[in-house]
């Protein structure tokens, strides 16, 4: 890496916590300046504007969720046990601390949905994205004979995964009750293992 990239790297991995956290509307370029104790030229040499770190910082939180929920993924022979790592996981959540303010991928959506369509089109990638590796997941199940075919609909059985695990992230850190979130993807588990 050059010490241009480095520093670039530095600003997105110190700024990430803080976008996740306080959201693209409430975070500041002092809190920006603030968290890497660079100048705004040292910021602005790096990045065009304040959207770019934004993006940068939500491509890096996602990355950081995606790698820890991969290597899990990769350990698991049956496609079954790959869609049991999320309700698995994501019960830990809180305790991953994979990110700091919770999951980037709510986070994001819930602000950028009316306020930031570039932002907006990212988050609907990172969604649209999962659903189709939960899609290929339960399909290939259904193929190898895993799940039973006639009743499931893997489009639908997707995105009712995303919706459980994404509400009870939400329902978790709006309540702070963590144990609610461990008891929602105790259910996920059960429409997964009923799949059968």
């Amino acid at each position: 890496m050059t010490k241009a990239q480095r520093t670039k790297q530095f600003i997105i991995e110190k700024t990430a916590p803080i976008f996740n956290m306080k959201g693209y509307s409430g975070t500041s370029m002092s809190d920006i300046t603030d968290a890497t104790g660079l100048t705004k030229g040292s910021i602005y040499g790096n990045f065009a504007n304040k959207d770019e770190v934004a993006l940068a910082a939500f491509r890096f939180n996602v990355k950081k969720l995606h790698d820890i929920f991969s290597r899990e993924i990769e350990k698991e022979k049956t496609f079954k046990g790959k869609l049991l790592v999320y309700p698995h996981l994501y019960s830990d959540y809180y305790d991953l601390r994979v990110t700091q303010g919770g999951c980037p991928i709510i986070n994001t959506a819930t602000e950028a949905d009316d306020t930031h369509p570039v932002l907006r089109k990212k988050v609907e990638r990172v969604i649209l994205s999962w659903k189709e590796q939960l899609v290929y997941f339960i399909e290939q199940g259904i193929v190898s004979g895993e799940f039973k075919a006639k009743s499931i609909n893997p489009e639908k059985t997707a995105l009712t995964m995303i919706a459980i695990i994404e509400g009870a992230v939400m329902i978790a850190k709006i309540t702070g009750n963590l144990s609610s979130l461990t008891d929602i993807m105790q259910s996920l588990t059960k429409i997964i293992e009923d799949l059968e």
